[in-house]
């Protein structure tokens, strides 16, 4: 009596088998293996768009229209912006430029990095996106020998 419900289990998990490896038959019939599929109209983008720069290496008397001066000559300057210190109101020595698009942003920062401004040599990267609020992840050092 123990072997009909084993002998049942067994021949659905059979039955099951056969009807996915029929549907999967019928699946890879319709659609080419990967190696064989078309080759794409455009190739992927290498970089994600950023319009957006990261401006460090500033004077602490610079402000945001000598930013703006110095940048609009790329392109269409849509933002400027300098950190400044909450207690003292001083520059920070950084800020950020965006741009109307990636193209004018790459432009400035390939022309203007390096390059002096009020004195100081400017580093310039692509500004990465910020989340804030998010934790802040410090590797522990064991303290366990």
């Amino acid at each position: 009596m123990a072997l009909r419900p084993l002998f049942s289990r067994v021949r659905l998990a059979h039955l099951n088998h056969h009807h996915h490896h029929h549907l999967r038959s019928s699946l890879s019939a319709a659609t080419p293996p990967p190696d064989e599929s078309p080759p794409h109209s455009s190739p992927p983008p290498t970089q994600p768009s950023n319009s957006k720069l990261f401006v460090a290496g500033l004077s602490w008397s610079a402000d945001e229209r000598s930013l703006m001066d110095a940048f609009s000559s790329f392109g269409a300057v849509t933002e400027v912006r300098i950190m400044y210190d909450k207690n003292s109101g001083r520059s920070r020595g950084f800020g950020f430029v965006h741009f109307s698009n990636d193209i004018e942003a790459k432009c400035a920062k390939d022309a203007m990095d390096g390059k002096v401004m009020l004195g100081r040599p400017l580093q310039i990267s692509f500004a990465l996106d910020r989340v804030r609020g998010a934790p802040v992840i410090v590797p522990r050092l064991s303290t366990v020998k």
